[in-house]
């Protein structure tokens, strides 16, 4: 089973092409959890809550892995919910970074136009900038293996759609 996470800041188009390749590709995926959570219980967060985003996360992505589909995607791991620690309170705590790892990440560039959606916090070019580069620092300091997705939509779902052909092929 190959696992393929989206990842990166805010409002750079991850869920919305996640759930429309999911569909149109037949491809299982898990949806980002801490938005969930966010929407019920509101986004004034403690650590307490981003390690439970996380814990909720896992537990999804171990759900959906249990069937074994030859790819799944992943709508965000903790090592996002890691870069919101970086972000929120300025420390990342280590059980972040214990969790199982994708195969590979797609990091999306913060260089769509940023929509409020009422959970989003980071909206300033200069936060978005930040919040860019803290998602990439956490796949560094993590060791994965990463790839950039930038562009307009359909670059970003062209970049998408080749990386999931060579999985595919695979």
């Amino acid at each position: 089973m190959i696992r393929l996470c989206f990842h990166g800041a805010e409002s750079t188009g991850k869920s919305v092409l996640m759930e429309k390749l999911s569909r149109e590709l037949g491809i299982p995926w898990v949806p980002e959890y801490g938005r969930t959570y966010a929407e019920e219980h509101g986004t004034l967060f403690a650590m307490a809550d981003l390690l439970a985003m996380a814990e909720g996360q896992d537990a999804a992505m171990r759900s959906a892995a249990a069937s074994k589909p030859p790819i799944l995607l992943l709508d965000t791991d903790p090592l996002m919910t890691a870069a919101w620690a970086q972000m929120l309170f300025g420390e990342v705590p280590e059980v972040l970074f214990a969790y199982e790892k994708a195969e590979l990440y797609l990091l999306f560039e913060s260089d769509l136009a940023w929509v409020a959606d009422g959970t989003r916090m980071f909206g300033t070019a200069e936060e978005r900038a930040r919040f860019a580069a803290t998602a990439e620092a956490m796949l560094v300091r993590a060791g994965v293996r990463y790839e950039r997705v930038s562009g307009d939509w359909a670059e970003r779902e062209g970049s998408v759609r080749q990386c999931i052909g060579q999985f595919k092929r695979t």
